[in-house]
């Protein structure tokens, strides 16, 4: 085993250590530049958002003529998603939920679905220098729940969305479509909490078996927006045994 001092970089990730403020940050910035070389996209016009307002992307966009499918024939579609889920999963939670979006279309992508993709590496020219930073102080858990009900155009689900913080630092997130057909807003809500709440579970378990952060005993907070799906869940009545 060779020391090979304090890390710079790991699988593409700029670690960046500064021992003084008691600060820690975690950067894709080169992996990011190389990715938009790769594609041809070094010289696109940055946009502020990996998404558009109101953006609707469903089945009906995909190529149905063979002279659609052959001119996506040569487009690259799943190796930028390949590309994008490794910095989404690394450092860019910001990119979660689009990245999520266009995936569902892989099988057959049409303009639109690659236009959304291309939107996103846009997105990424002009944060390309984004960090995650992490400080030493007051290291307590708190994760964020939220869901979209009935977004997903074809089949008419939710997708669920979570990110957990320590010391206001991001250290998991995620963003699924639903399994099952929520029938409300706060039905989404709640499964949404659920998700949550099991990987606040693992996360505290994870946290206490470091035995390095003293708050990890204590109970982990998860936000909610919905007073429905909270009043849900504070219900005894949905919660005993008969």
């Amino acid at each position: 085993m060779k020391d090979m001092r304090e890390a710079a970089y790991v699988l593409g990730v700029k670690i960046h250590r500064d021992r003084s403020k008691r600060l820690l940050a975690l950067s894709q910035e080169t992996y990011i530049r190389k990715i938009l070389k790769r594609f041809n996209m070094q010289n696109c016009n940055p946009i502020d958002t990996p998404i558009a307002k109101g953006e609707g992307l469903n089945l009906k966009m995909c190529p149905k003529t063979p002279d659609e499918k052959r001119e996506m024939a040569n487009v690259p579609y799943s190796n930028v998603i390949g590309c994008l889920m490794y910095a989404m999963m690394c450092t860019r939670p910001d990119i979660c939920y689009a990245v999520g979006l266009v995936s569902r279309y892989q099988a057959n992508p049409g303009k639109l679905h690659w236009k959304a993709v291309k939107r996103i590496l846009r997105y990424l020219k002009g944060t390309a220098d984004y960090s995650l930073c992490y400080q030493g102080d007051n290291l307590r858990l708190s994760g964020y729940s939220d869901a979209d009900w009935s977004g997903d155009l074809d089949e008419r689900k939710s997708t669920s969305g979570y990110v957990f913080l320590l010391n206001n630092g991001a250290i998991s997130w995620r963003s699924k479509k639903q399994i099952c057909t929520a029938l409300s807003t706060m039905e989404a809500e709640f499964i949404a909490c659920s998700a949550t709440v099991q990987e606040a579970v693992w996360l505290r378990r994870f946290l206490q078996s470091l035995g390095v952060i003293v708050s990890a005993a204590e109970p982990v907070t998860v936000h909610c927006d919905s007073q429905a799906a909270i009043a849900y869940v504070k219900d005894p009545k949905y919660h005993g045994s008969e």
